[in-house]
């Protein structure tokens, strides 16, 4: 009996594809692991402009102000039409001059400035101004009823009035002088001093306290009224 040999079955192409697969996976997996362990590239940072420079400082601007700056401030101020009246009369004391300066972006920023505070005693009231000495002009002006501090003409006037007076010499002990004198506004309506200009004078011993205070009006440079300190 003759029997016919088959040929061996093939096996399915799956297996043989399966196969394939596992060097492609391992190579895949291979490639994943270098990647994730590599260092990460470099990213390049935007450029950052760098900050504009600050403002430069002129420390010229805070010296003192030389006599002919405040000479010309003082002019200045004078030749205003918004004071004529003051300057015209002419009863009127500079109670200070000085250095003015102002911060960017303020459009005086960098420009020689003189504040000038006067008080106006034919009217009563005190005039406050900022003069450009550069440009010449009142770049700013106030006019109040405000009350400034004595300058120091007005404290030299005040102490030579009170140290005139024969009621203030009658009051005073031996060896009693003038110690200070400071501004000085009455609180009562009833009061010369609350209307007018006025200074106090403290007399007493050197180095020791007050014993007398006298009131001094400035605007008639005449005594209003002599106190005993501790009353005062």
């Amino acid at each position: 009996m003759y029997i016919e040999r088959m040929p061996p079955a093939k096996k399915p192409k799956a297996a043989s594809a399966a196969k394939k697969a596992k060097p492609a996976a391992a190579k895949t997996a291979a490639r994943t692991k270098r990647t994730i362990g590599a260092p990460s590239a470099k990213v390049s940072k935007p450029t950052v402009a760098p900050p504009e420079p600050a403002q430069t400082a002129y420390p010229e601007l805070f010296a003192p102000l030389t006599a002919g700056e405040s000479a010309d401030a003082l002019r200045t101020l004078t030749e205003d039409r918004r004071v004529a009246t003051m300057a015209k009369v002419g009863r009127y004391r500079v109670i200070c001059t000085e250095p003015l300066v102002v911060k960017p972006p303020h459009w005086m920023a960098g420009h020689r400035l003189a504040r000038v505070v006067v008080y106006d005693y034919a009217a009563d009231r005190c005039i406050d101004a900022c003069v450009d000495l550069e440009a010449g002009i009142v770049a700013h002006l106030d006019i109040n009823r405000s009350q400034p501090m004595l300058s120091r003409e007005e404290e030299a006037l005040a102490i030579a009035v009170a140290t005139a007076d024969e009621q203030v010499r009658g009051t005073l002990n031996l060896g009693e002088q003038p110690q200070l004198a400071t501004h000085y506004w009455g609180k009562d309506s009833n009061d010369i001093a609350y209307t007018r200009r006025s200074a106090a004078v403290m007399f007493g011993r050197p180095g020791e306290h007050p014993t007398v205070v006298v009131v001094v009006d400035l605007l008639d440079n005449q005594v209003t009224n002599i106190v005993p300190a501790a009353s005062w």
